[in-house]
C-alpha cells in the first residue's frame, strides 16, 4: 500500500554500462525481470520497484530514492518549510508528477504522486 513518505521506488543510473547489460545481468544473478519504457528506461518490481536510466542525460549520479505522496503539493511545502533544497520543482512524467530534493547532507530524493 502506498502511504505518504514511505520508500516507494528506487532509480539507478545505467551510464556506465548499457541498459541491455544492466538487464542481462540482473536477470542472471536475481532472475529479475524488466518493462521496457523505450530505449533508454527499463523498470524492475522485484519487492521495491525501481528502475535504471541509461540515458545519461537524465540518469542520476548515484541511486535516487523516491518516495510516494497522496498530496504531493503539500508535500512539496512541507520539504521546503523543513529545509530541503528543492532541485527540480515539480515535473510530469509517464505515471505522475514529481519533484526533487537535497535533504540536509546533500542526499538527493525524490517525491511523486499521481
Amino acid at each position: 500500500m502506498k502511504q505518504t513518505g514511505k520508500l516507494d521506488y528506487l532509480e539507478l543510473p545505467a551510464a556506465h554500462g548499457t541498459l541491455d547489460s544492466m538487464k542481462a545481468f540482473y536477470s542472471a544473478a536475481f532472475s529479475w525481470s524488466f518493462t521496457d519504457y523505450g530505449p533508454t528506461y527499463s523498470a524492475f518490481d522485484e519487492g521495491l520497484e525501481g528502475g535504471f536510466q541509461a540515458d545519461s542525460a537524465e540518469a542520476p549520479a548515484k541511486p535516487l530514492p523516491v518516495l510516494y505522496s497522496e498530496t504531493l503539493d503539500e508535500t512539496f511545502c512541507a520539504v521546503e518549510a523543513a529545509g530541503g533544497k528543492i532541485v527540480k520543482p515539480i515535473f510530469s512524467f509517464p505515471g505522475g508528477r514529481r519533484f526533487h530534493f537535497l535533504d540536509p547532507a546533500g542526499n538527493e530524493l525524490a517525491v511523486w504522486g499521481e
